[in-house]
């Protein structure tokens, strides 16, 4: 009778297992094997069924974890997640990637494409179709892209998509700065002006080589002078000279 109770509970246990990786409403039998699956994944991805795809990929890791398309697996579902716009599976996903494999030869592509997901959060599709500015909001995901394609950059210099990364960066460096002046003026509305000045010097030491600078002077020379600090507002006057001679401010200061 006891073995008899131990088996039963065996075969129930083992067509719960059987219940959890198959259901039938997932299109999946449980019974495909792992060319048959990872074929049909590709057939989705390459008809940009991308939803289908990442459940075909997430069937293939549950059921072949170890199997020998495993690293491919993980691969495409951090691209499939990606296309769905489903930022925090994707960036779970390549998080664990990396832990898992530091030295893999796809190394720079994860990277990378942790870089593309954090710029896509960072982006309202809505907004953009309408035109709508958005600056002000939170830059938390662009500066973590920044910091993506930073890091490829620094490891991976000769990587294929180094190049991309760069101009990607430099993007990201117009949204932080755009983003770090708002900020300033929202100060200036409240009469902050020590943290507006503070907030535009950021600009400067940080973004340099963005078309923000010349704004972030003028935050600076306009908060030192509420501030009465003298001669930081004439220096700042000084190095709007050299570089944007034919601002106002310099020539009412002349």
């Amino acid at each position: 009778m006891h073995i008899f109770v131990k088996g039963a509970a065996i075969a129930f246990f083992s067509l719960a297992l059987a219940a959890c990786s198959s259901n039938p409403d997932d299109g999946f039998t449980g019974k495909e094997t792992v060319d048959v699956l990872y074929s049909q994944a590709q057939t989705a991805m390459t008809n940009g069924n991308f939803a289908k795809a990442a459940k075909t990929l997430e069937q293939m890791d549950s059921r072949f974890p170890f199997g020998a398309y495993k690293d491919q697996v993980q691969l495409d579902l951090i691209y499939a997640y990606y296309k769905q716009d489903s930022t925090a599976d994707a960036l779970a996903n390549i998080d664990k990637f990396l832990k898992l494999n530091p030295t893999h030869p796809n190394s720079d592509y994860v990277i990378y494409m942790r870089g593309l997901v954090n710029m896509q959060a960072d982006n309202y599709f809505l907004h953009n179709m309408l035109n709508i500015d958005r600056t002000d909001r939170d830059p938390q995901y662009a500066q973590d892209a920044f910091k993506d394609f930073n890091r490829l950059l620094r490891s991976y210099p000769n990587s294929k998509y180094a190049a991309d990364a760069q101009q990607r960066m430099q993007y990201l460096k117009d949204r932080l700065a755009s983003y770090a002046i708002r900020v300033a003026e929202y100060y200036i509305k409240i009469d902050a002006w020590s943290a507006a000045a503070v907030r535009a010097q950021t600009v400067l030491e940080t973004y340099s080589d963005t078309p923000y600078v010349e704004r972030g002077l003028e935050i600076m020379a306009q908060a030192y002078q509420e501030l009465g600090q003298t001669k930081m507002r004439q220096h700042v006057l000084e190095v709007m000279k050299a570089n944007f001679p034919a601002n106002e401010l310099v020539a009412n200061n002349g």
